[in-house]
C-alpha cells in the first residue's frame, strides 16, 4: 500500500512540475473563428434524420475587435491590401468548384484579402496560403479580384464577422465590421 502512495505522490508532483514549466501563450486578442456554407454545417450533421446539403465552403479567420477605434480609414487603411481579419490571413476552402464574378474557381484552399475603400471593396482570392498578415502579399498569385459595394449599417458590429448567407443559386460571403457590410456572391 505504501508503494501506491509513493507512486501516486511522485506522479502528482512530477505533473505539477511539468505544468509549472510549460509556458502557455497569452490569450489572443483576436480569436480565430470559422464559418460554413451551408451555415452551421457541422451542427446540421448531428441530426441524421435530416438531409443536409453538401459542404460548399469553409472560411477561417481571426476576429479583431473595434474597441472604440476608427476602423476603416484608420486601423484598416483605404486603398491598401488587408488580410481581411487579424493575425494570419483569412483562408477559404472550397469543397467543390464555384463561380465568383463569372470566374470558375476550382475546389481548393485560398487566401482572401480585401482592398477597402469608402464606396467599394476589392475582394481578392489568392493561391498562396499559410500567410501571416498581408506583409508578403504577392499580386502575381491572385486568381480573382471582384469589386463589391459597401453598405453602411446603422448598427455597429464590435467584432469582425464573416458568414455565408443563402442567396439565389448559391450564397453570399458577407463581411460585417463597425458600420460597414460587403457581400460577395458565390454561385455553386
Amino acid at each position: 500500500m505504501k508503494k501506491i502512495y509513493v507512486t501516486f505522490a511522485l506522479f502528482f508532483f512530477s505533473t505539477i512540475t511539468l505544468m509549472a514549466q510549460t509556458k502557455l501563450p497569452p490569450l489572443d486578442k483576436s480569436p480565430m473563428d470559422m464559418s460554413y456554407c451551408p451555415d452551421k454545417y457541422p451542427a446540421l450533421r448531428l441530426d441524421s434524420s435530416k438531409k443536409v446539403d453538401p459542404l460548399v465552403a469553409r472560411i477561417i479567420y481571426s476576429r479583431p475587435q473595434k474597441n472604440g477605434r476608427i476602423i476603416f480609414g484608420g486601423l484598416v487603411e483605404y486603398g491598401k491590401v488587408w488580410r481581411l481579419g487579424a493575425n494570419e490571413a483569412t483562408e477559404i476552402d472550397f469543397f467543390k468548384p464555384v463561380k465568383i464574378n463569372g470566374t470558375k474557381i476550382e475546389k481548393g484552399r485560398y487566401t482572401l484579402y480585401a482592398i477597402p475603400d469608402t464606396g467599394k471593396w476589392t475582394i481578392i482570392l489568392n493561391k498562396e496560403t499559410d500567410i501571416w498578415g498581408a506583409f508578403n502579399y504577392d499580386e502575381k498569385k491572385d486568381i480573382l479580384r471582384a469589386d463589391v459595394p459597401v453598405e453602411k449599417q446603422t448598427q455597429i458590429t464590435e467584432a469582425l464577422s464573416i458568414v455565408f448567407e443563402k442567396a439565389g443559386a448559391g450564397a453570399n460571403l458577407v463581411v460585417v465590421w463597425d458600420d460597414v457590410k460587403v457581400s460577395l456572391p458565390i454561385v455553386y
